[in-house]
């Protein structure tokens, strides 16, 4: 726009000073003479007397109306270069909301701004994708809590029909009644709670009270407390880890999150199959890994194991599989942490990997 600018100022500049070569040097009065004889059909005298009367006599005139058209000609030129740049944006702006539209083309002297349409347009799409998926996702979400409410509350509320038709009911199966309602309501109290908690931890209102773990010792508690669900399928576990790995983090979520990947395994775990478990360190994190005998789980399910709401199987038909939280709360506790949980799949073995930074001391210890 610049260089354009410049040129067309140099071109009234030029045409100006013709001009006032023509009318006040008289280099081309022959030429206004020659033409006004073949025009008037006169002498040259008489010729000469109108050029020098009415344009030599006006010249200040004439000067002044050419210098008045040079500079609307520049304006008119300047106006429509102007208005043809902004066409160009009005057409990039128009593609920025239309989805199926080529990326923007603009005038080379207007790359800065098809850069920055183009980067908009990129911007909107994504943001676009996000929300859909967003949307998505709140959907599943909706659907989910619908049906896992939904489930042990209609147990609640037919068994309480029950009590409330028959009023002579036998004691022992009344207090029987009573007792699957007591369940399915500490079932419908925990995946209540366990909802709260994930969306405390996706927005970031939980604290972390972290001091110096043994972590032989957490993981013997565990797996104690944890004895009746393995032993249920006939698992056990293997424990090797050092009784000199200590580790700085929260004690109870660390729990939290080692218990729910116990009971992943226990639930997954081939009948009669150890689950073992061992540490190790690497650098200045301490990594522990969970090792459990099962089905493969295909590539494509293995990289959502850690979404909300997500199950291999299908327990989301009864009210006994679990809110398909666990895991993802277990990652967003070890994230907390600085650390990080991966899952893999081979050879019919499942293996969980949590790191975890290591105690300042033992770092100083091993270097």
């Amino acid at each position: 726009m610049t260089l354009r600018f410049c040129a067309s100022a140099l071109t009234a500049a030029a045409i100006t000073a013709a001009l006032y070569l023509f009318l006040w040097k008289q280099r081309l009065g022959g030429v206004v003479v020659s033409a006004l004889e073949q025009l008037f059909q006169t002498g040259h005298e008489s010729a000469f007397l109108i050029y020098h009367e009415y344009f030599r006599g006006n010249r200040e005139i004439f000067f002044a109306a050419a210098v008045i058209l040079i500079f609307l000609a520049l304006l008119f030129f300047l106006f429509r270069w102007i208005s043809r740049y902004f066409k160009e944006i009005n057409l990039g702006i128009d593609a920025l909301l239309n989805d199926d539209a080529p990326p923007v083309r603009l005038s080379p002297e207007m790359r800065p701004f098809e850069q920055k349409l183009n980067t908009v347009k990129q911007t909107l799409m994504q943001r676009k994708t996000e929300t859909a998926y967003a949307e998505q996702r709140k959907n599943e979400l909706v659907m989910y809590l619908a049906h896992d409410i939904r489930t042990p509350l209609t147990s609640i509320i037919g068994y309480l029909n029950l009590l409330e038709e028959a009023p002579d009911m036998p004691q022992a199966q009344r207090i029987g009644h009573l007792h699957l309602i007591l369940e399915k309501a500490y079932r419908l109290e925990q995946m209540i709670n366990e909802f709260f908690e994930i969306t405390r931890y996706n927005s970031q209102q939980i604290s972390l009270s972290t001091e110096p773990i043994d972590l032989c010792y957490m993981l013997i508690q565990l797996t104690d407390e944890l004895s009746p669900i393995l032993h249920a399928g006939g698992n056990t576990v293997l424990l090797n880890v050092d009784e000199s790995i200590t580790v700085c983090a929260d004690a109870d979520k660390l729990a939290r999150v080692f218990g729910n990947i116990l009971k992943n395994a226990a639930a997954y775990s081939d009948p009669g199959t150890p689950v073992t478990i061992r540490a190790e360190r690497s650098g200045g994190m301490i990594r522990i890994l969970f090792q459990n005998q099962g089905a493969v789980i295909p590539k494509e399910k293995l990289s959502r194991l850690f979404e909300k709401f997500y199950r291999l199987d299908d327990a989301r038909i009864s009210d006994t599989g679990g809110t398909g939280l666990g895991l993802a709360i277990a990652r967003e506790i070890i994230l907390l942490h600085g650390g990080t949980i991966e899952a893999s799949s081979e050879d019919n073995t499942v293996t969980f990997t949590v790191c975890l930074p290591a105690k300042e001391e033992e770092k100083h210890r091993k270097t």
